[in-house]
């Protein structure tokens, strides 16, 4: 169960890209407490350097600020480097219709320049964050690896294009890859501000302030929402898994569903909260239902995630309380 047997040598040492970010900063403090060297990049666009706070005074942690953009920057930050979690992107389906050109500069050029920098580095493995948005329109539930759609948003098509890519170093230049398509992530350190900003913090945050959420659509689309811990647990076996696996790309999540109503009811319960929330109509991009299919990534990463939906946002609203309270 989880990931903090795993045994890696002494001295190995992890580059997290979008350390400052939601899931970089949970990987970081995993990381470090396992007792292995980290360093942190981020340029600090949508990452917040308070995420960094609980361990920025960690003498086996650095942090750099810089930007995947820049080659130069990905190849000093590889130097002596065992292996990179690579987190720095852009994320929302909405976001990514207004700035498609941003979103090809940072997700895919800067994907790039972080593959080909850890080549040149010699790299043990090169682990990545995908998306189930890869996974476009094709309607067949739960989603499994090598059967995917249509794509809906120039954020799935950098996300795709991404996994070509490190299949690719993986083919021609001997680059260890291993791509993990995220399903829905929530958890401590996620911003629940912002238009953009994810739906479980945005509903949580609300609730504490008395406000009322929007919900887009029906509220009746459904996810696999999955906490943090298990995408850390995720990150770790992908680095720690024999070569087989490498050039291929994984779902993780859960492997369950629920939809933002069910959610919102929850949440309403455990916070004592009674405030009915606003529908709105649904956003361009978005998917009705995602739910995946985990085998592959049980039977290939031994990943075993061990935080269920409720647990997950049991701790997330103890981690915004006190996140609020300050």
């Amino acid at each position: 169960m989880g990931y903090k047997h795993l045994t890696f040598d002494k001295d190995t040492t992890f580059l997290v890209t979008g350390a400052a970010g939601f899931i970089g900063s949970n990987l970081c403090e995993a990381i470090l407490d396992m007792g292995y060297k980290v360093v942190g990049l981020d340029n600090l666009s949508t990452g917040k350097k308070e995420n960094l706070s609980d361990f920025s005074d960690n003498p086996l942690f650095s942090f750099i600020e810089g930007d995947i953009r820049d080659l130069d920057t990905c190849m000093k930050v590889c130097e002596g480097i065992d292996y990179v979690l690579h987190q720095a992107a852009w994320g929302s389906v909405p976001r990514s219709l207004e700035h498609p050109l941003l979103y090809e500069e940072i997700n895919i050029k800067g994907t790039l320049n972080m593959l080909e920098a850890a080549r040149q580095n010699k790299v043990k493995r090169f682990v990545y964050a995908s998306s189930s948005s890869v996974y476009g329109d094709e309607p067949t539930l739960p989603k499994k690896e090598g059967r995917e759609g249509n794509l809906l948003s120039p954020y799935a098509v950098t996300k795709r294009v991404n996994e070509e890519y490190a299949k690719q170093y993986s083919m021609h230049y001997g680059l260890e890859t291993v791509g993990l398509r995220y399903f829905n992530v929530f958890g401590k350190r996620q911003d629940p501000n912002g238009p953009y900003a994810a739906v479980i913090p945005k509903f949580i945050y609300k609730l504490l302030n008395d406000e009322q959420p929007v919900i887009y659509g029906d509220g009746e689309q459904s996810r696999d929402f999955t906490y943090v811990e298990n995408a850390v647990e995720a990150n770790l076996k992908a680095c720690y898994t024999p070569n087989q696996v490498s050039g291929k790309t994984y779902n993780i999540a859960y492997g369950d569903r629920i939809t933002l109503n069910q959610v919102y009811k929850l949440l309403n319960q455990q916070m004592k909260k009674f405030i009915s929330p606003r529908y709105d109509s649904e956003r361009l991009g978005d998917i009705k239902h995602s739910n995946a299919n985990i085998k592959k990534s049980i039977e290939d990463l031994n990943y075993n995630p061990s935080w269920n939906f409720n647990k997950g946002l049991s701790y997330s609203v103890i981690h915004f309380k006190a996140y609020d309270s300050k």
